[in-house]
């Protein structure tokens, strides 16, 4: 048996419904649009251009020293990890693969989203945020699938990380020298 096929049989504890759910109970509102699957920014340029709120890209990482790393930006922020990994404080970082995603965040490629981090019980990846998001009124991540984007007004995405008791390292890419 291979290592995802492995994983394939760990069912994470959230699935779309189950996160639409958890937050309807603890009282966060939202709006979920159901949409083609999107993989990559470049795909649903069209499709959020009719969707209020800054649109995320989402990057699940490794440092050289095996420590995880989630960084939420804005779908345009230039991310360059030669440099960024000085300012999240983490080792020279590479792309986690496919088996950590699923282990951690309970998604698959494609679908990485900071709404993820409700599967993280353990606490193994540190979230880092793009200071665009952490200022923008309105945030739009996967729920946990790329068929669909959930919309949250920055108060509501603030209650969803104090529920998880997550501060993110809040990070200015633009600003990096």
């Amino acid at each position: 048996m291979t290592a995802i096929a492995a994983a394939d049989l760990t069912v994470p504890a959230f699935d779309r419904a189950r996160l639409l759910a958890w937050m309807a109970g603890h009282g966060i509102e939202q709006t979920t649009h159901d949409h083609p699957a999107v993989f990559r920014v470049e795909e649903g340029l069209e499709l959020k251009a009719a969707l209020p709120g800054v649109h995320t890209k989402n990057l699940f990482l490794k440092d050289k020293k095996g420590r995880l790393w989630l960084i939420s930006a804005a779908q345009d922020t230039v991310i360059d990890l030669k440099r960024a990994h000085r300012a999240m404080g983490s080792d020279r970082l590479s792309f986690g693969n496919e088996t950590l995603l699923w282990e951690t965040l309970g998604v698959r490629p494609g679908s990485v989203t900071a709404l993820g981090l409700i599967n993280d019980t353990e606490r193994r990846v540190t979230f880092v945020l793009d200071r665009r998001l952490w200022e923008a009124a309105v945030v739009n991540f996967h729920p946990l699938t790329n068929t669909a984007t959930t919309a949250l007004d920055q108060a509501a995405f603030r209650r969803v990380l104090a529920l998880l008791d997550r501060e993110p390292i809040v990070v200015d890419f633009d600003a990096l020298d």
